[in-house]
């Protein structure tokens, strides 16, 4: 164990998991990793194309979770937030709207707008901040709020994202980090720059530079400020923490089942993907994570499952007794528009369908639809150079999210890939992962050794079903069918 680190260490680290559905908090020994606390808050619903929440509600839902574990003292903290919204600030410190959250499609004509304002297109975005922008990224919810609520626009004193907002709440400063800054949509993982020239598309007579907030290094803490005399970490996405909460390495592949899907590997050089498929963020350790996204997952088979009149066990019984000697019916999970591929306005479509489906033949075609959405993005990270497991020789591909909890979406992901699926003992891998950045700032060690210092629980493993290979040929070729 590393001397930082030292096993007579009392102190504690405290994650802040702020998702879109809810805040949940972990109380962690700083030296070991040990659960000591944790809680829970719902978070109000959003709906779609509009998806919107008052950031007090979070902050309401931080207080809701600490009360849950029992409000627990704590040495540092580190806050992961949901990525890509935009919370507007005046001059004040009071919001000017709700914040536009990730997945509002409502910027979706700015997307395609800011797309043709740069020479080069798809492929100078990409090269120029590592992705290609979709409405879910905060530069084209800018120019959606320049282009129908001026005023508001014209207000605004601080443009933060979900957690740079939570941090503000716990010190009082504008701070961010490089994980959750790559995600803008103006700020460059290949220079660790802001980039100006891209919001001066939005508005060239703005002068943007107040209006960001500082982008921390990986082990800063926010400058001389505490909370509760707690060290307080840079923060950072969701996605980044996942990360650090699962441990990833170099080449590894991680794919997230949750209301949304993403498909995601640590990587040691910047990616840029013309096609806008891979979205090249950095990661939150000085490395980057190119990342795939699906706005459908765990909602997609929540609908069929209520229109099966089942719970979430009974639509697992049903897809697992689904005959797999055939295909059946083909589901394109895109039910409230897509961002991968960028199809803000589609909707999801059913094909295949003859008067023999069955009740197990329907709740099979929701979890593969979305298991094959999320395996085009693994087939794109490939695409733009990104070690694969297949790539490696590496049989193993990690499974986090609610769906990990489900039999049916582990057993078909491990078919469909030919690959062991390891979903990890811990459930809030967000969550961990904030704690682990908790106590890389406070013990200024970077979170790799944090981790090798922490055991990790074995994780559960399913492997794929013997004879399962030509049947995922025959499974995806129709799903791509389907979808195109």
């Amino acid at each position: 164990m590393d001397a930082r680190l030292g096993a007579n260490d009392m102190s504690t680290v405290l994650g802040i998991d702020s998702s879109t559905q809810a805040t949940k908090i972990e109380l962690r020994d700083a030296a070991s990793g040990a659960l000591l606390a944790a809680g829970r808050a719902a978070h109000p619903p959003t709906g779609s194309p509009r998806s919107e929440q008052d950031p007090q509600a979070w902050w309401a839902a931080f207080a809701a979770a600490m009360d849950a574990a029992g409000s627990p003292s704590f040495d540092a903290v580190s806050v992961a937030g949901q990525q890509h919204g935009m919370v507007l600030l005046d001059d004040f410190g009071a919001a000017l709207r709700p914040a536009k959250l990730w997945n509002d499609t409502e910027s979706a004509p700015d997307a395609e707008w800011l797309l043709s304002r740069l020479d080069g297109g798809a492929s100078a975005w990409a090269k120029a901040c590592g992705s290609v922008p979709v409405a879910a990224f905060t530069i084209t919810k800018l120019s959606w709020l320049h282009r129908t609520e001026p005023a508001a626009f014209d207000r605004a004193a601080h443009v933060l994202l979900p957690h740079d907002w939570l941090t503000w709440k716990l010190t009082g400063e504008f701070v961010t980090d490089r994980g959750d800054a790559s995600g803008t949509g103006y700020w460059s993982p290949a220079t660790g720059t802001y980039r100006s020239d891209l919001l001066d598309i939005v508005d060239a007579a703005m002068d943007w530079s107040p209006l960001l907030p500082q982008v921390l290094d990986p082990l800063a803490n926010v400058p001389a400020c505490h909370h509760a005399g707690a060290v307080v970490a840079c923060g950072t996405g969701d996605n980044m923490a996942a990360a650090l909460g699962v441990g990833l390495r170099a080449g590894d592949v991680c794919v997230s089942i949750g209301t949304s899907g993403t498909i995601f590997s640590v990587a040691d050089r910047p990616t840029a993907d013309a096609t806008g498929a891979v979205a090249g963020f950095a990661d939150a350790t000085g490395r980057f994570l190119p990342l795939v996204c699906t706005l459908n997952a765990t909602k997609v088979t929540d609908t069929i499952a209520r229109w099966l009149d089942v719970d979430h066990a009974g639509l697992d019984a049903l897809a697992l007794a689904a005959p797999t000697g055939t295909v059946g019916p083909v589901l394109v999970p895109y039910f409230d528009g897509e961002r991968t591929p960028n199809r803000p306005n589609a909707t999801g479509a059913l094909t295949e369908l003859r008067t023999d489906v069955t009740r197990e033949q329907l709740a099979r075609s929701a979890i593969e639809g979305v298991v094959c959405g999320l395996l085009d993005g693994l087939d794109a990270l490939r695409a733009t150079g990104v070690p694969t497991p297949a790539d490696r020789g590496d049989r193993r591909l990690v499974l986090v999210g609610g769906g990990a909890r489900s039999a049916a979406y582990r057993q078909v992901l491990a078919d469909l890939t030919g690959l062991a699926v390891h979903v990890p003992a811990d459930d809030e891998l967000v969550a961990r992962g904030a704690c682990v950045q908790a106590a890389a700032a406070l013990h200024q060690t970077p979170a790799p050794e944090i981790l090798e210092a922490w055991p990790t629980p074995a994780p559960s493993i399913t492997e794929p079903s013997p004879g399962s290979a030509d049947r995922a040929a025959t499974v995806r070729g129709a799903y791509a069918a389907a979808r195109s």
